[in-house]
């Protein structure tokens, strides 16, 4: 029997609901300290690295308590480095250990810490947001949505936010491929977390029916 896209989306949201940010322990709210560990995130997603391993080395960096662009700027290279290496990040290390320090001079010396402020410099335009977050050193396209697409449950002006992956995740199980049409089969606070769950759709292995037990 053919399921309603509403049922779908339902399906979706119950077995691949949960946001990278939920995955790496960072509890997002519109606040300085988790908008920055999500650009981190942002940032060790970008590379040619599986997520898994970019998310446990978001969650490690937590851990050791750089959760501030304070924090991170004042880390030590060397102990940045480790912490990544642990993670399984080890092709990126050395390389995403410079683009942290850096990532955080910047968000300190454009916004003082606080990404609210790239949002009010955005002023509503998330184009214009997507371009901003490309200013990070080693964050291209690929990050930006990655940030956009999360942050989008505590920044409601980004809705509805579904980027090409998560459209691709859309096709695959037969929804629309349209971000309002989309948007209409969940509840607006739901979006980040069904978005996610769609981008987990579209990596799965082609062979593989997203919903089989």
């Amino acid at each position: 029997m053919d399921q309603s896209p509403e049922d779908l989306a339902r399906r979706v949201l119950d077995r691949y609901g949960r946001t990278f940010a939920e995955e790496a322990g960072i509890d997002l709210d519109d606040s300085p300290g988790p908008l920055f560990q999500l650009l981190v995130l942002a940032e060790l997603l970008s590379a040619r690295i599986g997520a898994g391993i970019a998310v446990a080395a978001a969650g490690e960096l937590k851990k050791a308590g750089w959760t501030t662009a304070a924090a991170m700027r004042d880390a030590k290279r060397p102990a940045v480095i480790a912490v990544l290496g642990r993670a399984g990040y080890r092709r990126y290390d050395e390389r995403t250990a410079t683009q942290l320090h850096d990532m955080a001079e910047l968000v300190l010396a454009r916004y003082g810490g606080d990404l609210r402020r790239l949002a009010e410099e955005a002023d509503g335009d998330v184009d214009d947001a997507a371009r901003l977050v490309q200013e990070v050193k080693g964050i291209g396209p690929t990050g930006a949505a990655v940030l956009l697409r999360e942050v989008q449950c505590v920044w409601p002006w980004v809705r509805p936010y579904l980027d090409d992956r998560a459209r691709a995740g859309a096709r695959r199980i037969g929804l629309p491929d349209d971000e309002e049409g989309l948007a209409e089969l969940v509840a607006p606070g739901d979006l980040a977390r069904f978005a996610a769950g769609l981008v987990r759709i579209s990596r799965l292995p082609k062979s593989r029916d997203p919903f089989d037990a």
